[in-house]
């Protein structure tokens, strides 16, 4: 679709001309972490009660959800359950909390701001996802607005509590408001998504292993010996470790479909997109009202594989660039040659490593998360909740990550006579800013993507 494009990419991979460096660090702007607060009421003796959650979407939504149920509890003064994980009818995936998040550590990160249990005891067993399921339970909050208030909770759940001793809320997915909250539920909220929320060991291991093995290319592993991971710890402080990239993209069907966007395919893609719109959305689809040109001039058109090789050649990536890509599915031939080596969880390790996850959605995105948060750099392609969580988490540890100008490439794009040296400059120009900079969180704006001021101190 862009063929001029990629063959000066290519051509430029082979010159010498000077490129942008991608590497350099973030400037320190004077922000750092702050959890603690003088503030924080000290944690009550007696309980209300037991509070449940029961939380649905996929895993990165589920984080956010555990997140304000400890906040909810918090304000309650309730107990609270280890959350019971809903069945996603899309990701498929049964895992349990205690099947991605090491249960004890984040009971003992918490342990002096809430109470929390991993079972109910025995008076309280008959209250599970079954028993709410056949009929209306006096128990049961089904009705519990999108952002709701503080006070919300205290007129509406605080009297089930006092009457029944446990209340189960369901559904639970941004239930919590972001504005007019305390200062240490604010931060309590902070403290649960990037303290207390550790993923079990097995996934860590996993996590870990990837990571070596991108930080040491083949050649490299090859030079050290058959006993690779001993060999490339003890090697460590004798060689420096190579720097990779994170690249997030969902670009499935679904996406692909509901943008109504124009991906170069020819009749035949857009009529097996438009009745795949049909089928799953009835034709009602906002997007569907425009034109391609006024999709991409608004920045509503996901960038395509072959787009985001150019962005990441135009960046200054080349064919040495370790990329690993974070990814369910790709709709289309992911043609990224331009710019990197790719790499992802089924190229670095083996079926036997890869066992324990394999088929599970959730655990699956649970070791992209955590590659993610310690590559050097993290570009997040794709708008939605993983996005949003590994945004705000690389923010508030000042890493670089970079979030593509979706406006600016997609009139880029929509110019088919610019020339590589015109693109490689605006792009180059356009992403100066965002590259994991502080964002102030503006009103209604999400916590968990811009932590600061709620959770960060400044000077």
């Amino acid at each position: 679709m862009h063929l001029g494009l990629l063959n000066s990419a290519l051509q430029q991979q082979d010159s010498q001309e000077k490129r942008s460096d991608p590497w350099s660090p973030l400037p320190d702007e004077g922000w750092k972490p702050c959890l603690d607060s003088s503030n924080a009421p000290s944690l009550p003796t007696n309980s209300q009660g037991y509070l449940q959650v029961f939380l649905d979407g996929g895993l990165n939504q589920q984080r956010m959800g555990i997140c304000d149920a400890v906040a909810v509890a918090k304000i309650l003064n309730a107990t609270l359950v280890i959350p019971y994980f809903e069945v996603n009818l899309v990701w498929q995936d049964s895992s349990s909390f205690g099947d991605i998040f090491d249960v004890d550590h984040f009971i003992d990160v918490l342990k002096d701001d809430i109470s929390i249990v991993k079972e109910l005891p025995e008076d309280f067993t008959w209250s599970t996802r079954t028993y709410y399921a056949t009929r209306i339970r006096a128990t049961r909050i089904k009705n519990a607005p999108v952002h709701a208030s503080a006070n919300w909770y205290h007129e509406n759940v605080l009297p089930i509590l006092e009457s029944y001793g446990i209340a189960a809320i369901a559904p639970f997915s941004h239930r919590l408001a972001f504005d007019n909250l305390p200062m240490d539920i604010q931060r309590l909220r902070c403290k649960v998504n990037f303290k207390a929320l550790s993923f079990v060991p097995h996934i860590r291991a996993l996590g870990d292993a990837l990571i070596s093995r991108l930080r040491y290319p083949p050649d490299q592993r090859e030079a050290l010996g058959t006993n690779y991971l001993k060999e490339v710890t003890d090697a460590a402080d004798k060689q420096g470790p190579g720097k990779f990239v994170v690249l997030h993209l969902r670009f499935d069907k679904d996406m692909a479909a509901h943008s109504a966007c124009d991906f170069g395919g020819g009749k035949t893609e857009e009529l097996a997109l438009a009745k795949y719109r049909q089928q799953m959305w009835q034709g009602r689809v906002l997007n569907s009202k425009f034109t391609d040109e006024e999709l991409r001039n608004q920045g509503r058109c996901p960038l395509t594989p072959e787009e985001i090789g150019l962005l990441l050649a135009a960046l200054g990536f080349d064919s040495n660039t370790r990329l690993y890509l974070a990814s369910h599915k790709v709709y289309m031939k992911f043609v990224i040659s331009t710019s990197c080596y790719l790499e992802n969880k089924k190229s670095l390790a083996s079926a036997e490593e890869r066992a324990q996850i394999s088929g599970k959605a959730s655990l699956l995105a649970a070791v992209d998360y955590y590659v993610g948060m310690h590559s050097d750099i993290f570009v997040s392609a794709s708008p939605g909740n993983m996005h949003n969580a590994m945004v705000g988490h690389r923010t508030f540890e000042n890493l670089k990550t970079i979030r593509p100008n979706m406006g600016l490439l997609g009139q880029l794009f929509l110019n088919k006579s610019m020339s590589w040296s015109e693109f490689q400059q605006a792009v180059v120009e356009g992403h100066q800013s965002r590259q994991g900079q502080i964002r102030i969180r503006n009103p209604e704006q999400s916590i968990y993507t811009y932590p600061a001021p709620d959770c960060m101190c400044h000077g």
